[in-house]
């Protein structure tokens, strides 16, 4: 709430003429009724809710209702009682609403000094509050100049008791009054006040969601982010939403009487200690105490509990799924290794992936090969005594210490176990076996922390007994954007593929803001994007969105299901019934086209549902009509979700200003080059693709897609996060396992794949093979349906999805594509973005496939630990 307190004042002075804010009049108002400026004045009172504004307006409201209307004032001040209680003197009270327990919060707010909340307000958690507090008392050492000059120094007070940065006219309030009593004051303030934050208008995006008519929704989205001032906002908001109304929800938001919910009364895990990611992963859990230990450390977290945890499930065989997950939210595997000082043989990795190769985990391998050099290896659940392995298979040593710090990702692997072959023999010929514990022997010690042998699933200590067989100049082939990370905490690294309006000035990443899992959580959601959250009951969740606070926010709980029964999902390996081999496409109700009615009738939709021909070739705005002042453009997607309609057309208006800090070019029918989708809607000009305008598609020159659609030229279609199959117009059915064995692909003139080191694939329902990875998702259409209604009924698509998928690219020199087969899954291509991609940059496909599939581990896709879904579509 920073914004809504400088774009309040505006706001109330535009409602004045429409009414009091609130529908009823508070009693004590009907005593200021004779004075028409007073009443007004008892009325806004009546619209604050924020007690530190409260308290400011009152010591104004004096200069309207003179105090002789002594029964105004008497029911005011007893109506009031929270301000009363409230010491006037400490100015750490605007401060509260940044506390982050419960406890604390209600400790700050009738607090009279610092000393009041130290017990309750630990500094380690607290220290946002702290913060503000200190810097708080620093600028209310200003006041003191204000001699007694008892006004100036009410005025001066109640800009360091705000909740929120002091709007300029607030400044100016402080000048008038002070001006002529004490100039020291006045540059006091001033000089402060300059080292406030300057927030964004866009901090109040979350009151946009308040709207109730979609194009006011993006409207108001686009005003906040493109637009500075108050009165330019104020404009806009007027010009696309209509006249502010009292009983609008956008507009009660704005004007502070419907504010972000908050936190609930009634004892929750402390923030600061929960880790949603880590919770996400609980219901892997194959035994209850695992189970029950997971939900500790992930919603209260101590030592004692990571203690028991790694004892008694870490290295547990029947827990390989659920500290797989735990693994993968932990540390994320990352392409690529480089830059080690000391675990040298891990350098010049660039196509495989590990969790931790930086240079604390280096530091930590050359660390622990010291401490085993004392003759013992400490293990949470034992110890094991070894010979001096400075002396005894030393290399060995070194590659079991890398791996395990480094942490290679295989297919399979949880990125922490060496293979049990290794491990017998080294522990064979190091193992000091008189020191052994009576029954230990190096097979028995193995199976209990190296059970596996299968190399999918292990670290094979052969391969880092020696430095890579890439060269460091190969190297630059591909580029790890992310990794490192460049970005500050709390920002997450995307790659940049659109350019920059400035190319002389232009990163190849882009640092996006986002929310973390809790405050224990690494793990970011980029804003604005929704998230699914687990409770702290098993198979129950919310979904939040990530605000521009930095937080989750908005959270709404979902139906809870049944964990232990598995999920339906979507997508078959065979049709349920024969369809004869012919190409004479319908476009069916959720605007994926099918080859024929027959198949179309076999995935579900009646006769009422598909009409014939192919979906992009139709024109969904024929016949379409739109409000004043907007047209009708077609948005061609394919639905996953049901419970609404997958409406093919939007109607946009004309924006009056668009953002200019991020590009993201299209295309349109001219052949002209715009920034934005905004910029476009600016001008009378229609879209042809998204993306820079290529020469090669200046012409048509049709190609079909992966998914039986027809495109002008491939632009089109990779616009569409749709790869070619091949030339001209869409005329056959693909492979299909177990269903077509006789396609009409073979009058289909296929492209030459003849690439060193590609190994082709053909995906289903495609006629020509094609260099990528392949990933197939199973999908469950009754949660897809959950998500689009706490989404507002928004559809959920498949652009979307991909849109998500593509986030977890870090190497440029790849991209995602994908569709809906006819079989309804899911199929993701990971394809190289050069048309002549070099060995390596081919080899990178399959480490992207491995991440991605990683995403994707649990049963279903909506059931992976990270579904995001996107809350501004365009």
């Amino acid at each position: 709430m920073r914004v809504s307190v400088r774009i309040t004042g505006l706001l109330l002075a535009v409602n004045l003429c429409c009414g009091p804010l609130r529908a009823q009049d508070p009693s004590c108002c009907q005593h200021a009724a004779a004075v028409d400026n007073c009443k007004e004045a008892c009325d806004q009172l009546a619209s604050i809710k924020s007690e530190s504004h409260l308290k400011h307006f009152l010591q104004r409201l004096p200069s309207f209702c003179p105090e002789s209307m002594s029964e105004l004032w008497v029911c005011i001040n007893s109506s009031l009682p929270g301000v009363s209680r409230k010491s006037a003197g400490w100015v750490g009270i605007g401060c509260c609403e940044l506390a982050i327990s419960t406890e604390c919060l209600n400790e700050c707010k009738y607090a009279s000094s610092r000393k009041d909340i130290t017990e309750v307000c630990k500094k380690l958690t607290e220290n946002s509050l702290y913060s503000c507090i200190t810097k708080n008392e620093k600028g209310s050492s200003c006041c003191l100049s204000a001699g007694r000059h008892t006004i100036c120094r009410q005025y001066c007070e109640a800009i360091f008791s705000m909740d929120s940065t002091p709007s300029q006219s607030q400044i100016q309030a402080v000048t008038g009054y002070c001006q002529s009593h004490s100039q020291k004051l006045v540059d006091c303030v001033v000089n402060f006040t300059e080292s406030y934050p300057d927030h964004s208008p866009t901090d109040n995006l979350y009151c946009c969601e308040r709207a109730e008519a979609a194009h006011c929704q993006l409207a108001c989205q686009r005003i906040l982010s493109t637009m500075k001032t108050e009165q330019e906002i104020i404009d806009g908001l007027i010009n696309e939403c209509g006249s502010p109304l009292p009983q609008d929800p956008m507009w009660q938001c704005f004007l502070g009487s419907a504010l972000p919910p908050l936190p609930p009364e009634e004892e929750t895990p402390h923030p600061a200690k929960m880790d949603g990611a880590k919770l996400h992963c609980c219901s892997k859990a194959n035994s209850s105490l695992c189970r029950d230990m997971c939900q500790k450390i992930s919603l209260h977290w101590d030592s004692q509990t990571w203690q028991d945890f790694e004892q008694f499930c870490e290295y547990k065989p029947a827990e390989t799924e659920l500290i797989s997950c735990l693994s993968d939210v932990r540390e994320p595997c990352q392409l690529g290794c480089k830059d080690l000082t000391y675990c040298t043989n891990f350098n010049n990795r660039p196509t495989e992936l590990f969790r931790s190769c930086n240079i604390q985990s280096d530091q930590g391998a050359m660390n622990d090969i010291k401490l085993w050099s004392n003759g013992t290896i400490k293990m949470p659940f034992m110890n094991i005594p070894v010979l001096d392995i400075r002396k005894c298979l030393p290399n060995m040593w070194k590659a079991v210490a890398c791996s395990l710090q480094i942490k290679p990702c295989h297919s399979k692997s949880r990125g922490s176990l060496i293979c049990k072959s290794d491990c017998v023999s080294i522990l064979t010929q190091c193992g000091d076996s008189q020191r052994f514990h009576e029954g230990q022997t190096a097979e028995r010690i193995c199976d209990l922390l190296s059970p596996i042998d299968d190399p999918e699933r292990c670290i094979p200590l052969h391969k880092y007994l020696t430095p890579s067989s890439i060269g460091s100049t190969v190297h630059q082939e591909v580029i790890h954007t992310c990794n490192p990370n460049p970005c500050p905490s709390n920002y997450l690294c995307q790659v940049n593929r659109m350019g920059c309006l400035d190319e002389d000035d232009c990163e190849p990443f882009l640092c996006v803001p986002g929310c973390k899992l809790g405050e224990a959580s690494e793990f970011l959601v980029p804003r604005n994007f929704r998230v699914q959250v687990p409770t702290s009951l098993p198979g129950c969740y919310e979904v939040c969105s990530c605000g521009a606070s930095g937080r989750l926010e908005n959270c709404m709980e979902m139906r809870c299901e049944n964990i232990e029964s598995p999920l339906v999902a979507e997508g078959q390996n065979n049709l349920p019934c024969s369809c004869a081999d012919h190409f004479i496409p319908v476009c069916a109700a959720n605007g994926r086209t099918y080859p024929s009615a027959c198949v179309a009738r076999c995935m579900g939709f009646q006769d009422h549902q598909f009409v014939f021909g192919q979906c992009h070739l139709s024109d969904p705005c024929s016949g379409r009509s739109c409000p004043r002042k907007q047209r009708c453009v077609p948005k061609h997607r394919v639905c996953l979700s049901d419970s609404s309609d997958c409406v093919q057309f939007e109607c946009v208006g004309r924006p009056a200003s668009c953002n200019y800090d991020r590009l993201q070019p299209v295309c349109d029918t001219h052949h002209l080059m715009h920034p934005s989708m905004c910029h476009l809607q600016q001008t009378d000009n229609t879209l042809a693709y998204v993306g820079h305008c290529q020469e090669a598609c200046r012409k048509q020159q049709e190609v079909c897609g992966h998914n039986g659609e027809t495109y002008n030229t491939p632009c089109h279609a990779f616009s569409d996060r749709v790869a070619v199959d091949y030339e001209g117009p869409c005329r056959a059915v693909g492979v299909v396992p177990e269903v077509i064995h006789d396609s009409a692909c073979s009058l289909v003139s296929c492209p030459p794949v003849s690439t060193p080191g590609c190994y082709p694939i053909t995906p289903p329902g495609a006629c020509c093979p094609i260099c990528a990875s392949m990933l197939q998702i199973h999908w469950n259409k009754e949660k897809m349906n959950c998500f689009s209604e706490v989404n507002k009924n928004q559809p959920v698509t498949v652009h979307d999805v991909l849109q998500i998928l593509r986030l977890h690219v870090s190497v440029p020199q790849c991209d995602v594509f994908g569709y809906l087969s006819i079989d309804h899954q899911l199929v993701v291509l990971i394809v190289p973005v050069d048309q002549q991609p070099t060995p390596l940059q081919l080899s990178d496909m399959l480490p992207i496939q491995t991440q991605m599939s990683r995403l994707n581990r649990t049963r279903t896709l909506q059931a992976q630990y990270m579904l995001l879904l996107k809350m501004n579509r365009s």
